[in-house]
């Protein structure tokens, strides 16, 4: 019997451009809106005040998004099943509180403080994925509940005088202040992203072709690899510009990293993107519905206390607004913004950067203008709702072509 013929990758003109003529038609930009709007609302910001893009605001801006976007990163795991965890700015709180008391109050070594506080976020997730998963009280119920029952033990926990300041030359607070001034480490973190994008991209691109599936063209990873590259490497003149790359800054993108790797590289994450896609499809295909759910809400809070420690890192307290409604809207809006679909079965760990680029840029560009608060709420909010509607019209979209 003859030998099967290889498929040959798509044609030229079938490429980048043919991809976005196909995508825009069936609904499936992804996150490509947010990025042209992104950019549209930095030169916007730009233009209204020319302090908006100097090293130093931008440099800020990069630190700041850090706690949230950890957050927004956990909440991504959730949302990638259909649901939705309402307990992330509470936990985020109560982790951070719980630091404070240990090593503040009761004399623990910061290392220890930390991991204890790390590890309580995830055992929150264990307890909410035990009771969604195995007496199938709706997240939304269980996490409504976790959001009261933890910002009630922070309150607790904090005590008459509600705020705890922390040793501002200590392990915590070095995760938001400290910074590698060698502009080497920039540069080579910014060297190795593109790096392992097109290695990744060629070793999934010489995979289909040996099992004679469609393939990217050369032409086409070149051209995300040097977009990447761009980007990467313009961040990093702009950050050794200022004071070099912000320590936060490289645990958060090794972070999201190694998540999305889980997510798209791992039998594990093809059982989220399976169960998000349907609870009894997935159970039939022999995803273990009930460790999955119980596995997502424990990321989301392990994420939770990480970027809880980083916001109380920020400002080197911890007091009874931490943990606020506002972390919660902003670290879900963060997730849905970026791309994360609210149907559940698409998103990736960079929709939550996007995302949270999108509203820390707007919080920034909105304080530098002085705009009221109230009016950046509705802003945020405008924001929020239109990336909400795009995600329905572009579910729609696929429904009428059998996609989704």
């Amino acid at each position: 019997m003859s030998a099967r013929a290889p498929v040959p990758a798509r044609r030229a003109e079938d490429g980048v451009f043919g991809e976005f003529r196909r995508r825009l038609g069936s609904g499936e930009l992804g996150s490509l809106p947010v990025v042209l709007g992104l950019i549209l609302l930095w030169a916007v910001f730009e233009i209204l005040n020319s302090n908006f893009l100097s090293p130093r605001n931008l440099s800020n801006l990069s630190v700041d998004i850090v706690g949230t976007g950890l957050i927004a990163v956990g909440v991504v795991f959730v949302l990638l099943i259909g649901e939705i965890d309402l307990s992330v700015g509470s936990v985020s709180g109560l982790a951070a509180a719980a630091f404070a008391v240990l090593n503040v109050n009761e004399g623990l070594p910061e290392w220890l403080a930390l991991v204890i506080a790390v590890l309580l976020g995830a055992l929150i997730g264990v307890v909410h994925g035990f009771f969604f998963a195995r007496f199938g009280v709706p997240a939304f119920v269980v996490t409504l509940a976790g959001l009261l029952a933890w910002n009630g033990l922070t309150l607790y926990l904090l005590g008459q005088s509600g705020t705890i300041n922390l040793d501002d030359q200590g392990l915590v607070a070095k995760l938001t202040s400290y910074y590698f001034h060698d502009i080497a480490a920039a540069y080579g973190l910014a060297a190795l992203g593109p790096t392992a994008f097109f290695l990744a991209a060629y070793r999934d691109r010489w995979r289909r072709k040996a099992a004679a599936m469609p393939y990217r063209p050369l032409h086409e990873i070149a051209v995300r690899t040097g977009a990447i590259a761009v980007v990467a490497f313009a961040a990093a003149y702009v950050l050794n510009r200022f004071q070099g790359l912000p320590l936060a800054l490289l645990i958060f993108v090794v972070l999201v990293a190694l998540l999305d790797v889980l997510l798209r590289r791992t039998p594990y994450g093809r059982s989220v993107y399976a169960l998000g896609g349907g609870v009894e499809a997935a159970r039939r295909a022999g995803v273990r519905v009930a460790w999955v759910r119980i596995s997502v809400l424990m990321v989301s809070g392990t994420m939770a206390a990480l970027g809880g420690l980083f916001l109380a890192s920020r400002i080197t307290s911890v007091s009874q607004p931490s943990g606020s409604a506002i972390l919660l809207l902003n670290a879900l809006a963060a997730a849905v913004i970026g791309g994360t679909s609210l149907f559940g079965g698409h998103g990736r760990t960079w929709c939550a950067v996007l995302g949270i680029l999108v509203i820390e840029s707007l919080a920034s560009g909105m304080a530098l203008l002085s705009i009221p608060s109230a009016l950046q709420f509705m802003i945020t909010g405008g924001v929020l709702l239109a990336a909400v509607v795009l995600d329905s019209l572009s579910r729609s979209s696929q429904k009428t072509r059998g996609r989704a």
